[in-house]
């Protein structure tokens, strides 16, 4: 199919975006990767007048150290966070679910801002940015504003921007010392969304845990905070026991719906064995091992 017809902008600067935004809102569509939106026209499930392009607009794509966080453009590649030497050393629980998004080609052209704005719930970045307690600037005409990552997301394709702003910066807090992360996930082929996918950062000090983060993708309509199952660890430990009860708690937290792709009782399953493999994996990291 063909998309319906509109009409297609480029703005040079981010003040000329926003001031498109605010004169066409909510009959505008922001393009930014495009490796969603684009089949979405074309399969007329999305059906903007205006289409602002936001390819031209170098000011928004960037990797900056800034202390204690990184500041990452929304329109940085997908392909410039998996090469970047930045992310891998202070933040690598982004780095590794990176390297789990689709194909090289669709990571050559799909930007960070793009896959947290579109909200897909099988989405990589949308359980990472939740788990690392992420920060999202958003712009409009008016002024800005930070959403924390538990605010943001609103269901499945939803999220707290509103037809006049845009996701302009995301700000990544980095690994603190003692910490060891994991993004593990399961799908039906290489490259495709996740059935059930879990990002974890666990702190060790001393041997005990003094932080766990977790959050899940693709067993519900968002990302998912998995907070009964940070609980346990914290409480118990990183055991064999703790970690199969971290397991369990996650299976009975999550709400997956069923498709043609697994059941909703397999997600569950499947959101338990991959929180005890991404504890596993990110203990073991923590304590220096691979």
């Amino acid at each position: 199919m063909k998309p319906a017809p509109f009409e297609h902008l480029a703005p040079a600067d981010v003040t000329e975006a926003l001031t498109l935004l605010r004169d066409h809102a909510p009959d505008a569509r922001l393009l930014a990767g495009g490796q969603s939106l684009v089949p979405m026209l074309n399969f007329r499930l999305s059906r903007p007048g205006l289409l602002i392009d936001l390819n031209g607009i170098a000011d928004l794509a960037y990797i900056r150290d800034q202390g204690d966080h990184l500041a990452i453009g929304a329109m940085t590649r997908e392909r410039a966070i998996e090469d970047s030497e930045l992310v891998r050393e202070a933040v690598p629980l982004l780095h590794e679910a990176t390297l789990r998004i689709g194909h090289l080609s669709i990571r050559n052209r799909g930007t960070i801002g793009g896959s947290l704005a579109n909200a897909d719930p099988a989405a990589e970045y949308p359980a990472v940015v939740l788990a690392l307690d992420c920060e999202m600037v958003i712009r409009s005409a008016h002024g800005q504003r930070r959403v924390a990552a538990g605010d943001f997301f609103q269901g499945a394709l939803t999220t707290a921007i509103e037809p006049d702003e845009l996701l302009a910066e995301i700000v990544v807090p980095k690994a603190p010392a003692g910490s060891g992360s994991a993004f593990v996930e399961i799908a039906r082929r290489r490259g495709d969304f996740a059935l059930a996918g879990v990002a974890a950062q666990v702190t060790l000090s001393g041997g005990d845990v003094t932080g766990v983060r977790l959050a899940a993708c693709g067993v519900g309509d968002g990302p998912v905070r998995l907070v009964d199952a940070e609980r346990i660890i914290l409480r118990d430990g990183l055991g064999e026991k703790a970690v199969k009860a971290a397991g369990r708690a996650a299976a009975d937290e999550v709400d997956p719906t069923g498709d043609l792709h697994a059941s909703a009782d397999y997600r569950c399953r499947l959101a338990g064995i991959m929180v005890m493999r991404a504890l596993t994996t990110a203990s073991m990291r923590a304590g220096g091992d691979e």
